[in-house]
């Protein structure tokens, strides 16, 4: 059936419904932390520079410091001295052997840039090494008197702020701005939300539910607010007036009609005339119905009403006919959400539309078909006739109102007004449901309604 999903449903199936927060919220949290990630990058870059500098020149402290300690000590105190070096300021001295084998300290560009700036203050017979002899460390070869010597000191002192720190301060830093962006996005979307959400009362006629604050801060959007009121005050007017010119309209074209078919059967001798003059007021009558069913007021309640029930109302009154033959296969205990009036006037137009433009040319029986099933929280109904059906072009603009379609299926009755199936579409959308027209695959014109299934008691 093509009311398995909606035509708004199969639109939209192959995207992700995104509502207006979400994407804001998506697009500053993108923002944030764009700049986030560029504010770390510039500030590394300038950090690289001045680290680099002070990391080289308290290196090259320590081994002038160490140089200038051994050079004016004799060579009894030399061996205390290092040794209390290594004991209490974790620096080891050791002579530097031609066969030493070590690791030179350039694996990153921070590295790199140490090596060179303590060569530039060592002189450059200076060695900056990770490892001798695969002893790991901070190693730092320089000469006194033109003796070689190792200094080995822990690496932990002049290293740079770990990874872990940054990544800290980064998912801090993000998580703030992420909540920021939230807030910011749900500020901004809290107006749009609630005129969405009085946009829908009015759409299904509450007017009263749908007044909008009109002492916000914002001036755009106490401007939106108080246009809107006064939309929906007029339009709450318009539907009062309309209400009165129905009633109105009723009375005053229908008495007189009343009076023109009594005075027609009295004073009218000839049988004939008598007749079409009596047709021609019951076609008036059922023209001002069908007027007064399309401007009826948007708002229904709703109701489980038996589907079974309401169609065995409506086929009562063919049950005589010739030129109909229905076939019914509605479950007895289907269901729906729905107004039992409104409803048989719905099945009503659909019988008469059929009876009208679907009837067989071969043998002028309109046969219908009238299925209704069951579909998670839907129920889905089908009437179809087997008569020529419509182009696939006229199908869309069936439900335009006084729209007529082709004349294969406008010459069996000129009185149709192009009224009754857009009657149906808007009571069906009234109730919450959904028409759709479609030529059947054998032949004949399909009303598809999906209506809500009534919860079970």
């Amino acid at each position: 059936m093509p009311l398995e999903a909606g035509p708004t449903e199969r639109r939209t199936r192959s995207r992700v419904p995104l509502s207006l927060f979400w994407r804001t919220f998506f697009l500053l949290a993108l923002l944030l932390v764009g700049s986030i990630l560029a504010w770390l990058q510039t500030l590394r870059a300038l950090e690289f520079e001045p680290r680099a500098i002070q990391t080289a020149q308290q290196m090259a402290s320590l081994v002038n410091l160490s140089r200038a300690a051994l050079i004016h000590s004799d060579a009894i105190n030399r061996v205390s001295l290092i040794k209390t070096m290594k004991e209490q300021e974790g620096v080891r001295i050791v002579p530097r052997e031609p066969g030493d084998v070590f690791e030179p300290f350039d694996t990153d560009a921070l590295s790199q840039r140490i090596a060179e700036e303590l060569q530039s203050k060592l002189g450059p017979g200076t060695v900056v090494a990770n490892s001798v002899n695969k002893e790991e460390g901070l190693w730092v070869g320089f000469t006194i008197d033109e003796d070689r010597y190792w200094m080995l000191t822990d690496r932990a002192r002049f290293n740079r702020t770990t990874g872990r720190t940054w990544l800290i301060w980064l998912m801090t830093a993000g998580a703030l701005s992420l909540a920021g962006a939230a807030l910011i996005a749900r500020f901004i979307n809290r107006p749009l939300k609630q005129l969405s959400f009085a946009a829908s009362r009015v759409r299904e006629g509450d007017f009263e539910a749908s007044s909008l604050d009109e002492g916000v801060a914002t001036s755009e959007i106490r401007a939106v607010n108080i246009g809107f009121n006064r939309m929906t005050q007029m339009l709450a007017k318009i539907e009062q007036d309309r209400a009165v010119m129905l009633a109105g309209i009723s009375h005053d074209l229908r008495t007189p009609l009343a009076r023109l078919r009594l005075e027609t059967e009295l004073s009218v001798v000839d049988v004939e005339a008598q007749a079409n003059m009596s047709a021609d007021i019951a076609q008036l009558d059922a023209i001002i119905g069908k007027f007064l069913d399309y401007a009826r007021p948007g708002s229904v309640d709703l109701s489980p009403v038996s589907l079974r029930e309401v169609f065995d109302t409506c086929l009562y009154s063919t049950r005589h006919r010739t030129d109909m033959r229905i076939s019914l296969d509605v479950p007895e205990d289907l269901t729906v959400l729905a107004d039992e009036v409104e409803l048989g006037r719905v099945f009503t137009n659909l019988l008469e539309n059929a009876a009208r433009y679907g009837k067989s040319v071969a043998t002028g029986v309109a046969v219908v078909d009238i299925v209704a099933k069951a579909r998670d929280q839907w129920v889905l109904l089908r009437l179809r006739d087997h008569g020529t059906g419509v182009s696939n072009e006229q199908l869309t603009t069936l439900t335009t109102p006084f729209y007529r379609g082709e004349t294969a299926r406008t010459a069996a009755n000129g009185a149709g007004l192009g009224l009754g199936l857009a009657i149906v579409e808007k009571t069906i959308s009234r109730m919450g449901g959904t028409f759709i027209l479609s030529n059947a695959s054998s032949g004949g014109l399909a009303a598809n309604i999906r209506l809500q299934r009534a919860p079970k008691a």
